[in-house]
């Protein structure tokens, strides 16, 4: 690890060009020891600049490398973040909104793995919100995988959360590693096994559960004939704060791929709308025939860039957060990064490899 005078620059507007900037880049900086500035960050969003879950999750980071962090605060454009040591013990980051908790673990999770002993981390906000992943997502598809590069955390929803008031709370236990694993996921074999849950909170009907239910499994059924499919309706009882309903599908396949699709409920949305809309996004990531989905498709470049040795990832078409993710991986990180096209036998559908000689960062902390 080394402790440079250089402050790395990073321009908050490229691709993306939005939080997901911050995340990859405030936890590289982290474990990689280099100061980073941010600018124009999120330059071109309706409202530009932190917004609250951004500006917990920087202060977290900053908090989890006892580092100096300039210029956050909301609506800011432009931060500066001088990172310390990484510290294990318990870090709380609240976004005080319905703010994603499972963007918070993304900036927070690749930290905690170079601390000297466990993290326990308390996130609050949002558990199952819009435009990030719902924490059910991170618990049965971003977990499973992450464990195939060494890494092991747990994760207990104490408090589910949604849009508008928030109020959902989860504890994440995350164990350091010495180094990260590189990972191989090329083939992907059938679909075996697709489950999920859809999910009422609140004041709102069971009924809506259901409907969601239903409406995904007639879905997915015009298209996949022979496997048995399980969506159980839920009502979300004591675990809840505020009213809510949802829907997360996962399919597994035989070489132990996850996939998923998931939709949230909306004021005057039919819930049989929810159910299509996530058994289509489901279908939509299984067609391609690679071995993750478009959501974890980004999520894991950190990890790939991170970790010691070569690893191969076979996914649909890349997205623009991975080339995002790839471009900031490749200015904090010693990582060097190939896409290539595969022209797939198997399915007309064009299929993509994802190849990421990691630099290889180790845990002086352990």
């Amino acid at each position: 690890m080394k402790m440079d005078s250089t402050v790395v620059e990073i321009d908050g507007s490229v691709m993306e060009g939005g939080g997901q900037i911050l995340r990859v880049s405030a936890a590289l900086s982290c474990i990689t020891g280099s100061s980073i500035q941010i600018t124009k960050i999120r330059a071109g969003r309706s409202t530009p600049g932190l917004r609250p879950q951004h500006l917990s999750g920087l202060q977290l980071v900053s908090d989890l490398c006892s580092g100096s962090l300039q210029g956050a605060s909301i609506g800011s454009t432009d931060i500066s973040l001088t990172p310390g040591k990484i510290q294990s013990g318990n870090h709380t980051a609240d976004t005080q909104t319905a703010g994603s908790v499972c963007l918070l673990l993304q900036v927070a999770l690749p930290c905690a793995l170079y601390a000297d002993a466990a993290s326990q981390l308390c996130l609050r906000g949002g558990t199952n919100a819009e435009m990030a992943p719902q924490i059910d997502y991170t618990i049965k598809v971003f977990k499973p995988i992450l464990e195939k590069f060494g890494i092991h955390f747990g994760c207990d929803i104490r408090m589910r959360g949604f849009y508008p008031k928030g109020g959902g709370e989860v504890r994440v236990t995350v164990n350091p590693v010495k180094e990260l694993q590189p990972v191989t996921m090329m083939e992907r074999g059938n679909i075996t096994k697709i489950h999920g849950r859809a999910f009422v909170a609140g004041v709102l009907p069971f009924k809506l559960a259901k409907d969601m239910s239903a409406a995904a499994v007639r879905t997915i059924r015009k298209e996949i004939k022979e496997l048995y499919i399980n969506i159980q309706p839920l009502q979300e009882k004591d675990k809840a704060c505020g009213n809510g309903n949802g829907i997360i599908i996962i399919a597994e396949s035989s070489t132990g791929c996850l996939f998923a699709g998931s939709a949230l409920g909306k004021k005057g949305v039919y819930a049989d709308k929810v159910g299509i809309e996530a058994a289509e996004m489901l279908l939509r990531n299984i067609r391609h025939n690679g071995c993750v989905d478009e959501f974890l498709q980004d999520q894991l470049i950190i990890f790939m860039a991170l970790a010691k040795g070569t690893s191969r990832i076979r996914t649909g078409a890349v997205t623009l957060h991975t080339q995002t993710a790839i471009h900031i991986a490749e200015q904090l990180t010693e990582a060097k990064f190939t896409i290539t096209k595969c022209e797939d036998e198997l399915s007309s559908n064009v299929t993509y490899v994802i190849e990421c000689q990691g630099s290889g960062a180790a845990n002086p902390n352990l």
